[in-house]
């Protein structure tokens, strides 16, 4: 992997994964993995079997929910949607973000003692 790609914590996946789904609606594993990626002008390169250890989570979670569909190419693929409880978790979890950027960003901004 290139070492200026971003590497990502388990729950800002999740995170991504979530706000992918509440966006875009119902997608397949490879189309939430490429519509990431697209979204960060690719700084982000997501591999399958990450994204697909993020549903799996997600859905034990009943966060998401998936069936069986056909794809663009006519292929037999899972399709994976957000539900009311992912909904929320979604929301809460922006918050929590926002909280963390914001701590993350004054540390950052810390000045030197003279």
């Amino acid at each position: 992997m290139n070492p200026e790609r971003a590497e990502l914590l388990q729950g800002t996946l999740d995170l991504m994964v979530l706000k992918t789904l509440d966006v875009m609606g119902a997608l397949h594993g490879f189309g939430i993995a490429r519509r990431i990626e697209q979204v960060s002008d690719h700084a982000l390169q997501l591999n399958e079997g990450t994204v697909y250890a993020s549903l799996l989570r997600l859905q034990q979670k009943t966060w998401i929910s998936a069936k069986w569909g056909a794809s663009g190419n006519n292929r037999k693929a899972k399709y994976y949607a957000i539900t009311p409880a992912g909904r929320k978790q979604l929301r809460r979890e922006q918050q929590n973000w926002g909280r963390t950027v914001g701590a993350v960003g004054r540390v950052l901004e810390m000045e030197a003692k003279a």
